[in-house]
């Protein structure tokens, strides 16, 4: 009987946490040290626990703003990591992503048609959470229900999701038109923004996705042997339909987390899955943390990058109001990643 061989992982994968770790540390710093009104000095000794001559102002944004930024930043990118890995093996297919398969774009009009329509009661972050869910279970669905006998095929589900997708973030747009006023208030979602958030949406983000990157975890077993094909995972002993349900479960609520705090962060979950892959292999109980630690890099380093260029541009444009989406960061540098691969592939003898 052929056997699937596929890399279990790297060598020295401890070796690699390392590295990811340094490389995360440096972003949190950036990103806690960038923006206005607070010197990197007075930062140190804020975050240091000096007292005295400390501006209380300084110290509210440093503690009360960029702090629980920070946090939700490294939350959210962890969720989205996590969720692309596992969608991406439930379905055997490189091209799925949450951005890709209705998942992002439903939680987004989830979170978008309760805030911005008002729904009785559907308006505090944990409802905004709930009705995230909603609609990205709602999106992945329809999906499904529309890929039919083709969810094998990756080309035929990807054209899927970008149909999906597109129908989703038509009905978002069709909710601004019926509430313009809100306009502001959810335009966080539909480009996704760190910016403003604070110590309430980190308390409502970690449980969530502490619970949720526990469960997939969990499922790194089945999942690894998912990877391998259906035929060969059943043969194994794999109940395929649960697992695969279980693990979409897993995926759409990571994403519904994250999304409901910051916001549609594009390409995070579609392209840091392949990060991962290529760093610490198929095997999924190290590929996961992995995932989880490349997508709060990507997502802090982002808000850094961010926040460092609109204070640039906010000093060249004489605006002090000039703020730079994270996802408008993300959405650029994945679109020129996946332009690049794709033309690698494309020069790349068959």
């Amino acid at each position: 009987m052929t056997r699937t061989r596929f890399r279990t992982g790297p060598r020295r994968p401890g070796r690699a946490f390392l590295v990811l770790a340094a490389a995360l540390l440096l972003a949190a710093v950036a990103a806690l040290l960038a923006g206005r009104a607070v010197s990197p000095g007075a930062v140190w000794r804020i975050v240091g626990g000096a007292e005295g001559a400390v501006d209380p102002t300084a110290r509210h944004i440093v503690l009360q703003l960029r702090l629980p930024r920070l946090l939700v930043a490294l939350g959210a990118g962890a969720c989205l990591g996590i969720a692309g890995l596992v969608l991406q093996s439930a379905l055997r297919n490189p091209l799925a992503g949450p951005e890709v398969t209705g998942v992002t774009p439903g939680a987004v009009l989830g979170a978008v048609t309760a805030t911005g329509l008002g729904l009785a009661g559907w308006q505090s972050p944990a409802a905004v959470v709930a009705a995230a869910c909603l609609g990205g279970f709602a999106g992945a669905g329809l999906l499904w229900v529309l890929a039919g006998r083709d969810r094998g095929d990756p080309e035929q589900t990807a054209v899927y999701g970008v149909l999906v997708s597109a129908v989703l973030a038509g009905l978002t747009a069709m909710v601004l038109l019926v509430a313009p006023g809100e306009l502001g208030s959810v335009v966080q979602w539909l480009v996704g923004s760190t910016e403003g958030r604070v110590w309430e949406h980190w308390r409502l983000l970690w449980p969530w996705a502490l619970c949720w990157a526990v469960a997939a975890w969990l499922l790194a077993g089945p999942l690894t042997l998912l990877r391998c094909g259906d035929e060969q995972a059943a043969a194994a002993g794999l109940a395929t339909g649960r697992t695969r349900a279980a693990a979409l479960v897993c995926a759409v609520a990571l994403t519904a987390g994250a999304v409901s705090v910051v916001g549609a962060l594009g390409f995070v979950g579609l392209l840091v899955p392949h990060l991962a892959v290529a760093l610490f292999g198929a095997e999924l109980r190290v590929g996961l943390p992995g995932a989880a630690l490349l997508g709060a890099l990507v997502v802090c380093g982002a808000d850094a990058v961010a926040q460092g260029a609109s204070q640039v541009l906010a000093g060249v444009l004489q605006s002090d109001r000039l703020v730079l989406p994270t996802g408008a960061v993300t959405t650029f540098a994945g679109a020129a990643l996946l332009l690049l691969a794709v033309r690698r592939t494309a020069r790349t003898p068959s």
